[in-house]
């Protein structure tokens, strides 16, 4: 047997030692990696496999009136989860939370047994505390509740194409809802806990982890809700009485473009959507729709001849045969046999189409196109809601005498209701169109600070102080002695002027189908509202805008002031007496009265009683404004 020397064995101890040393090395190397490299990585797969988080969602900020009133805010609705490896008894778990959600079993029962770390289950979305209580109190195993909301509307169908709704993830779908649902939108926070493999026991090793959720902003409106409760309840009472096609209102600060109110007919609930064509609520008529203005347009027409100089209104001489030769076609007047001889204040007055005519060849088409585009219109005005339209307006090139002579009376030109208000706005607030807007302020609800503030945006001048002061003075003549006398309001001067304009389809005009409005504003010499009514196709009536539209907007005009503190004057001119005009009553002070005392008392009018009390609080209007007899008073009993 060879002997093996010392050297060599020493050879071989150095040699397995290196080996090993790097052996070790490599190991140790791979561990370091393992443990400081990748250790964050496969903790958070360790705790992936064995974490189960529930969701908490953040809630949805409110959206408030000028004034603070919650039109939009949120209710508690509770979602239930199942972590289905901690459910005992599938079947008797479907068969309790089925009794206590009123929901089908069978589905109860898919849910629970699928494989997944956490289930939401469907029939347990956004539920009643009152269902949640019931699911508490039956303690079953793998089972929990986690806090929830959904979107709330204290006021029903009110403001509802403005408001839009929200989706069952509490998503804005439409509305402001929409617009500023970055903001409107909570971000979502969670409690986390940590099972073992299996998912049925808690690991008591390892602390569950809360991420609170973060609620979103509070939205702050320029609407009034004293006003916009004043627009709906007239248009209610529109609907009711003329059964049209549709109704549009909109109320606005003159001076700043901030929208006090706004609504229209046909109307839905936010949060009962799904019951209603979807073309109900996709269209914000006040912004969406477009049509021919009719005569409310004659006041941009009569404001770009004040400027130009072009008329002057006490002295200058028409006389109206009932009919106008243009171009070889024949427009008429509304009043077939004419005004005869009339000032072109007359001409305003009484709404004659070829006085306006007349006006329009003054200007020329160059410089009345000019201003009907300073004015807003073919644009859209950039309000903060989805679905504005531009309108259409004649290309300068296509427009011939006749294009021109009824462009300068509202016919053939296609508007929307906001661009008419910012355009009447602008041609009695002294001469400056402003941007209309709605939202004011975004607000931090947990610190109170203001993230957002919009202030008026004045776009650009486009008729002088002194045309506006015209202008005002003309507008409220035709309330007080013209076609807009049904709009008049005891204790506030209102300006304003009637349209009738006759609807449009496939490039021809309907039978018998208007679209019956009146743009008003007061008081007269220093506005603070601009009101816009318009009534489509109106059923079982006389087609006059005067007739159907000048005394609802009237009432809204009057009313609102009335709401916004704006004191009434002393001074105010009296209107003429209309053919048509019903007797007025003075309104009676019905504070402190009984059911019986009103009931026994003989006012021509009609009440509307809100309350359960015995005695009268409130009453609207309030006791000595003149309203038409068989008027409709509401009042509040104690």
């Amino acid at each position: 047997m060879k002997r093996v020397s010392n050297v060599t064995v020493r050879k071989r101890l150095v040699f397995i030692l290196l080996c090993g040393i790097v052996i070790f090395s490599i190991i140790d190397v791979r561990l370091g990696y393992v443990q400081f490299g990748l250790g964050d990585m496969l903790t958070n797969r360790a705790k992936a496999l064995w974490s189960r988080s529930i969701p908490f969602e953040g809630e949805r900020g409110k959206i408030e009136d000028r004034n603070g009133v919650p039109i939009a805010s949120n209710q508690s609705a509770p979602t239930i989860f199942i972590i289905p490896r901690q459910v005992k008894d599938p079947a008797k778990t479907a068969e309790k939370l089925g009794d206590a959600l009123d929901a089908d079993k069978e589905k109860l029962y898919k849910e629970i047994t699928q494989v997944r770390s956490i289930v939401r289950i469907k029939e347990g979305r956004k539920i009643s505390n009152e269902k949640a209580n019931a699911v508490r109190r039956l303690g079953l195993s793998g089972v929990y509740i986690a806090e929830d909301s959904k979107r709330y509307y204290p006021f029903g169908r009110y403001l509802s194409h403005v408001l839009g709704f929200t989706g069952a993830d509490n998503q804005g779908l439409t509305g402001l809802e929409l617009y500023y649902d970055d903001a409107l939108s909570g971000k979502k926070g969670a409690v986390e806990f940590y099972t073992d493999a299996k998912g049925k026991k808690k690991m008591k090793d390892m602390a569950d982890e809360y991420e609170p959720p973060k609620n979103g902003l509070d939205l702050k409106l320029t609407v009034d809700t004293k006003v916009q409760t004043i627009i709906e309840r007239e248009l209610d009472n529109a609907e009711k009485k003329y059964h049209p096609d549709g109704l549009i209102a909109i109320a606005m600060d003159p001076g700043t473009g901030e929208i006090l109110g706004m609504s229209s007919r046909p109307s839905y609930t936010p949060d009962n959507y799904k019951n209603v064509p979807q073309e109900v609520y996709n269209r914000n008529l006040p912004i969406w729709s477009t049509y021919e203005p009719g005569s409310t347009f004659k006041i941009i027409t009569l404001a770009a001849a004040l400027e130009e100089k072009k008329v002057n209104l006490t002295k200058d001489k028409f006389y109206d045969s009932g009919a106008v030769e243009v171009g070889g076609s024949t427009l008429h007047c509304w009043k077939r046999g004419g005004h005869g001889s009339e000032t072109f204040l007359e001409v305003v007055q009484n709404s004659c189409n070829p006085g306006f005519v007349e006006l329009g060849e003054r200007l020329g088409k160059n410089t009345l196109f000019k201003y009907i585009r300073n004015f807003g219109f073919g644009t859209k005005t950039g309000v903060d809601l989805s679905g504005e339209a531009s309108g259409i307006l004649f290309n300068l090139d296509r427009v011939g005498p006749v294009e021109l002579a009824t462009t300068a009376f509202g016919q053939g030109v296609s508007v929307t209701p906001i661009q008419q208000v910012a355009a009447v706005s602008a041609a009695v607030n002294g001469g400056i169109l402003y941007k209309p807007y709605i939202a004011k302020e975004l607000v931090d609800p947990k610190t109170g600070e203001t993230v957002m503030r919009k202030n008026p945006v004045a776009k650009r001048r486009v008729i002088s102080e002194n045309t506006s002061k015209q202008i005002r003075h003309a507008l409220e003549t035709v309330v007080t002695q013209g076609s807009g006398k049904n709009a008049y309001v005891d204790g506030y001067p209102v300006g304003g002027k009637t349209g009738t304009a006759q609807k449009a389809k496939n490039g021809r005009y309907l039978e018998n189908n208007y679209v019956l409005s009146f743009i008003g504003f007061a008081p007269a010499n220093d506005p603070k509202i601009v009101v816009y009514l318009a009534v489509d196709n109106p059923k079982n009536t006389i087609q006059f805008g005067g007739q159907v539209a000048a005394p609802i907007a009237g009432t809204i005009i009057g009313d609102s002031l009335r709401a916004m503190g704006v004191k009434p004057v002393k001074n105010q001119a009296e209107k003429e007496k209309s053919y048509f005009e019903t007797p007025t009553v003075k309104v009676p002070n019905l504070i402190g009265e009984t059911k019986k005392e009103m009931m026994n008392d003989q006012y021509n009018l009609k009440l509307d009683v809100s309350g359960s009390g015995n005695k009268v609080i409130r009453q609207s209007p309030e006791a000595g404004v003149k309203v038409e007899e068989g008027s409709t008073i509401r009042v509040y009993m104690q």
